[in-house]
């Protein structure tokens, strides 16, 4: 089972927009299936099999979540480059969480009505 201390290595060698292929692929490579990112506080939960779960503590104060999505809202917060800047961005164009797929190699961003509003090929 991977441990918080393994993923926070590799996030601090690989958690990069310009590494992000390698980053999933290391986090799989230790047992991670899907990390969820939730807006809300910056906290992420790292699933592996069997119902493993490592969480990480909140990163940032909370942001309320707008209840209405906005694509075009949602595309301008990626641009962001500071972490609590795009956080509190995405809060206000109505994404509740962001997930990584280690094995199909996306992301995907959802709504508070778990809509998927964007996903992306990180290959």
């Amino acid at each position: 089972m991977f441990t918080i201390d393994q993923i926070n290595e590799i996030h601090d060698t690989l958690g990069k927009a310009t590494t992000l292929p390698a980053y999933l692929n290391a986090l799989k490579a230790i047992g991670v299936v899907q990390s969820v990112s939730f807006v809300t506080d910056g906290h992420t939960e790292h699933l592996g099999a069997d119902g493993y779960v490592v969480s990480t503590p909140p990163a940032h104060q909370t942001f309320p979540i707008a209840e209405v999505s906005d694509r075009t809202l949602l595309t301008e917060a990626l641009k962001e480059s500071n972490y609590e800047k795009m956080s509190k961005a995405l809060a206000d164009s109505g994404i509740e969480k962001w997930i990584f797929d280690t094995h199909a190699l996306t992301i995907a961003y959802l709504d508070k009505a778990a809509n998927v509003l964007l996903k992306e090929d990180v290959r």
